[in-house]
């Protein structure tokens, strides 16, 4: 059906360099002709708390599987209601908004702006018009402030955005076309991450079967790995690359290479392949990551405690397997301790005071191995993942901005042809948040 998609039989320009060409019967609109912004705060803060993203607009934050930091009363918060367009002011220049069907509320830092009477705009077309490139973009260029983290679209800027307005009927076609073919990505994209999340199953299983097995021995951590730091001769303008890490055992990200008389007052570390990395201040959340030779050459602060497996005893792969399983889990929690919200601080120093059991090397071999064949898969899958959002992305782009005709395979789907999803606990990851949680580590 999407490689039978073909242009407009006829196009016009828009008058405006960033939107280009539309289809001839297409118009624009500034948004302060349908848009006005709204300033309703919550007496209560009871209401259902919502989050903005780019990658999926403005859900209940109880939807989300990452953690994130919550304020400790959420009065004063801003109102949103239904139709309404959502912008998370300081992420709008990647395109974090969205249109609300969910009466709730935002943080007080967002911008809220409600329809007029008669607006031409169908908000499920304005919440994948909005969100795309283009007009990322646009708000990049109307955004304030002297880097990327701190620019902010403020409302007089966002309403002079000119938006597309096609007929009402090629709206409507555009939605449900947008719709099948995103439940269709969606529904391929949760089968891969599936393969991972049974492959974890599995790990998990001979994990705890090996920890059980005859031949284990409980070995104090302190012994069994070894707390490493190589201490990196700081260069003021030699490039690293500092690491952190996501939660739920996601595995390390890369921050952005910086000059060494950029990296501030930390210590930092290198790391090298098989090292086990952990948060210091996100253990107690899975934060924990074996290192690849992808990580090898990178650098850790000193909140990111590094132990490797003493080889003779223990791999470090091994020693990752050991800190999922629900034992070590409860190490790291009970090890890490603090008041101040999800900003636990882990305690090494008791932490390899535990003992733990260990495996005989043959046991550990499957562990490791199954490890590795983790790793390698959720690689794979993660970059399959990445390329299918792109072309979704670019999909979508062309459809909402008419460099796609879609209202005759619109008019083929049935009523009841969107596929069914199967619900599962299988998360698709978002990278708004992603960027949120890196900010806080």
């Amino acid at each position: 059906m999407i490689a039978d998609l073909k242009p407009y039989p006829e196009y016009k320009e828009s008058g405006l360099p960033w939107l280009g060409e539309l289809p001839a019967d297409w118009e624009t609109q500034r948004a302060k002709r349908f848009l006005r912004e709204v300033d309703e705060r919550s007496q209560t803060g009871k209401e259902v708390l919502l989050s903005v993203s780019h990658l999926t607009g403005v859900t209940p934050r109880s939807e989300k599987t990452v953690t994130m930091f919550l304020a400790k009363s959420n009065v004063g918060h801003k109102l949103c209601r239904p139709d309404d367009v959502v912008i998370n002011t300081l992420w709008a220049w990647m395109a974090a908004l969205g249109v609300t069907k969910y009466t709730g509320i935002v943080s007080p830092a967002y911008g809220v702006y409600r329809p007029l009477a008669g607006c031409p705009i169908m908000p499920s077309y304005a919440n994948h018009l909005l969100r795309t490139p283009a007009y990322a973009a646009e708000y990049q260029r109307r955004s304030t402030g002297v880097n990327s983290s701190r620019l902010r679209l403020y409302p007089e800027q966002f309403l002079k955005v000119e938006v597309v307005v096609p007929p009402h009927d090629e709206q409507a076609a555009i939605v449900r076309f947008l719709d099948h073919a995103s439940q269709g990505f969606d529904r391929f994209m949760r089968a891969k991450k599936k393969q991972v999340t049974l492959l974890g199953e599995l790990r998990q299983s001979v994990t705890e079967d090996a920890l059980s097995s005859p031949g284990t021995r409980r070995i104090r951590l302190g012994v069994a790995a070894e707390l490493v730091e190589r201490a990196i001769d700081r260069q003021r303008q030699q490039l690293y690359t500092p690491v952190g890490l996501f939660n739920r055992g996601r595995g390390i990200f890369h921050k952005t290479p910086t000059k060494g008389a950029d990296l501030g007052d930390s210590k930092f570390f290198w790391i090298e392949e098989n090292d086990l990395v952990l948060s210091g201040q996100f253990a107690w959340e899975g934060a924990i990551a074996l290192a690849s030779s992808y990580d090898a050459g990178c650098v850790a602060s000193h909140r990111y405690p590094i132990l490797r497996g003493r080889t003779q005893l223990v791999t470090s792969a091994v020693l990752l397997a050991f800190f999922k399983t629900q034992f070590g889990a409860l190490l790291l929690d009970q090890h890490s301790r603090g008041a101040a919200g999800r900003n636990r601080p882990l305690n090494a120093s008791s932490l390899l005071k535990e003992k733990i059991p260990v495996p005989s090397l043959s046991a550990q071999k499957r562990i490791a191995e199954l490890v590795l064949l983790e790793a390698r898969l959720a690689d794979s899958v993660g970059r399959i993942i990445q390329a299918v959002r792109e072309y979704r992305t670019r999909l979508f782009a062309d459809v909402v901005m008419g460099k796609l005709d879609v209202r005759e395979a619109a008019a083929q789907l049935s009523a009841d042809a969107t596929p069914d999803i199967a619900e599962d606990d299988v998360d698709l990851g978002d990278e708004t948040e992603l960027v949120e949680e890196e900010a806080a580590q």
